[in-house]
């Protein structure tokens, strides 16, 4: 298999609740002077032949950086709805899934996970050295039944999706703080200052 798809779409997920945000839309909070959804964007951009935003609030917003697409499910059930909206909307045979708060993300992760596929492989994951990190994840589109099927029997969590198919890890222990993820007011302000 080569290192490389012959095309690769990759989707932002920006859909959800930020719960622990306080509700606000992660996306657009700022870290250094910048949106965490501006982080992300230049760090993987430049490493895909299209990239794509699932969001569900501020549209118009988003639309100004890069297309987007929308849960089809309502009341944000979370990061496999925004998997299944990228899988719906992506054109390539392979789909590269990233949260939008994670802004030190490796300038090379979708080569690397590229070459961690294998021929029987359906679902790369990033792996840190010590953790799973089940948002940054290189899908085949073919998976697209399967993840609605899923949704539709009220599953939620990630983690049990993948464990239903072939998956390989993708190792990033050199690297693990590329995937630091900025999920409350106390990470944020940590990272303000790093």
């Amino acid at each position: 298999m080569s290192n490389a798809p012959d095309s690769l779409f990759a989707v932002i997920l920006a859909g959800g609740r930020a719960t622990r945000m306080g509700g606000s839309d992660k996306g657009w909070i700022p870290l250094r002077g910048k949106p965490l959804i501006c982080h992300v964007q230049e760090r993987l951009a430049p490493q895909v032949d299209r990239l794509l935003i699932n969001a569900n609030r501020n549209l118009a917003r988003y639309q100004a950086l890069a297309p987007i697409v929308r849960d089809t499910l309502a009341d944000y059930p979370g990061p496999l709805a925004g998997i299944l909206a990228g899988l719906d909307a992506a054109e390539s045979d392979w789909v590269l899934f990233v949260p939008c708060d994670t802004p030190f993300l490796p300038l090379d992760l979708a080569q690397r996970l590229c070459a961690a596929r294998t021929p029987e492989c359906e679902v790369v994951v990033a792996h840190d050295g010590e953790w799973l990190q089940p948002a940054v994840a290189l899908i085949k589109r073919s998976l697209r039944a399967s993840l609605a099927d899923t949704l539709a029997a009220g599953e939620r969590r990630v983690d049990r999706w993948y464990a239903r198919h072939a998956m390989v890890l993708a190792d990033f222990s050199d690297c693990p703080h590329a995937f630091d993820n900025l999920n409350s007011p106390d990470e944020l302000a940590r990272h303000e200052t790093d």
